[in-house]
């Protein structure tokens, strides 16, 4: 269920003005093994090898899509899909300051 949430979010892989390269790694395949270490815990050089990919690829894309907005629309769409569900009231949240950037004396 989450990558098919997920899926429309993902911005497109830059494709090499110059060619060549090797062939990237499946959405899909990243986005599961991303979760992974972010649910499990783990540091990304402890990525299992199952998923296929090496961690500075998973890193970078994590950090890409971070950059991208990715995981803050995924929550927002996450939770819609929720209320929707009528599992959750949205009408009624709270703001947690570790996902509003603090400004200089602001």
């Amino acid at each position: 269920m989450a990558w098919e949430i997920a899926k429309p979010l993902i911005p497109p892989s830059r494709v090499r003005p110059q060619g060549g390269g090797t062939q990237d790694t499946p959405d899909e395949t990243l986005f599961a093994a991303i979760i992974y270490v972010l649910v499990s815990g783990c540091a990304w050089r402890q990525l299992p090898p199952c998923f296929g990919i090496s961690k500075s690829t998973a890193h970078r894309r994590f950090l890409i899509w971070s950059r991208a907005g990715v995981w803050g629309r995924l929550h927002e769409a996450v939770l819609h899909r929720l209320d929707d569900a009528g599992i959750i009231d949205v009408t009624r949240v709270v703001l947690d300051t570790a996902h509003v950037r603090a400004k200089k004396r602001g």
